[in-house]
């Protein structure tokens, strides 16, 4: 029986395209005050060539995990916190304007501010979820945003969609990425934000992001394909706090 979860696996009669895992041995090492992941004593590269250096060695051990987990075909897509590594050393230098810039722009759309007009029991269930993580984010932070009802956006201030941006701005290329991934897996800016000052777990953050979707299913059931979307997404989740867990 394989290891790998639903989501990893190809479909029935297809060809596995995946490259057979052509290393034995996984390690880590110390290289002044970085670290790196080597497979059969070759240190890593990203897919742009260049060498794959991380802060810290807690961060080197989840990635080499990633790595030994693999069977005979290495499933890139199952390895959460390698490709996320991969954007903080190719993409995260050279693109940090835009990617702080991302911060801003699901803030101004927040999925965490629009309220649903009714039922009223799963009002209730995002007020109760939502309207903390709002005020946290306004206290801490200053993002103070509006909340509204229905998902008709309404123009947020915007020396709190800058307070976003500026947060963001000034993190470094490894908390930055993981800010970047976090917000987008969860729809929110107060969410990945949240994550990011460990106010609250990816896992946690992600269950409050599909608030609405698990209330649909539970009064109208799940279908397969959403499930498997579903379990993705929660591996993702934990994925993202080893990462955090490993930077702090």
């Amino acid at each position: 029986m394989s290891d790998q979860p639903e989501y990893a696996k190809g479909v029935k009669g297809e060809i596995d395209q995946r490259p057979k895992r052509f290393y034995k041995d996984v390690a880590v090492a110390s290289e002044g005050d970085v670290w790196r992941v080597t497979l059969d004593g070759k240190a890593m590269r990203t897919p742009n060539g260049t060498p794959l250096t991380l802060p810290t060695e807690a961060l080197a051990i989840v990635i080499a995990d990633e790595w030994r987990a693999q069977q005979e075909r290495i499933d890139i897509q199952s390895m959460f916190n390698t490709r996320l590594s991969y954007m903080a050393v190719d993409r995260a230098p050279v693109a940090r304007d835009e990617l702080a810039a991302e911060a801003a722009k699901y803030a101004e759309t927040d999925l965490v501010c629009h309220l649903a007009a009714g039922p009223a029991s799963l009002r209730a269930m995002q007020e109760t979820g939502w309207t903390p993580a709002r005020h946290w984010a306004a206290e801490e932070l200053g993002v103070r945003l509006v909340a509204v009802e229905g998902i008709i956006s309404v123009g947020q201030p915007k020396e709190s969609l800058e307070a976003a941006r500026r947060h963001a701005e000034g993190l470094d290329t490894f908390r930055l990425a993981g800010l970047v991934h976090g917000i987008a897996l969860f729809g929110s800016a107060v969410l990945g934000l949240a994550v990011e000052r460990g106010r609250m777990t990816a896992a946690e953050a992600y269950e409050l992001s599909r608030i609405d979707e698990a209330y649909q299913a539970s009064k109208w059931g799940e279908d397969a394909e959403a499930s498997r979307r579903t379990d993705r997404a929660r591996a993702e989740a934990r994925a993202l706090d080893k990462w955090f867990g490993a930077l702090a």
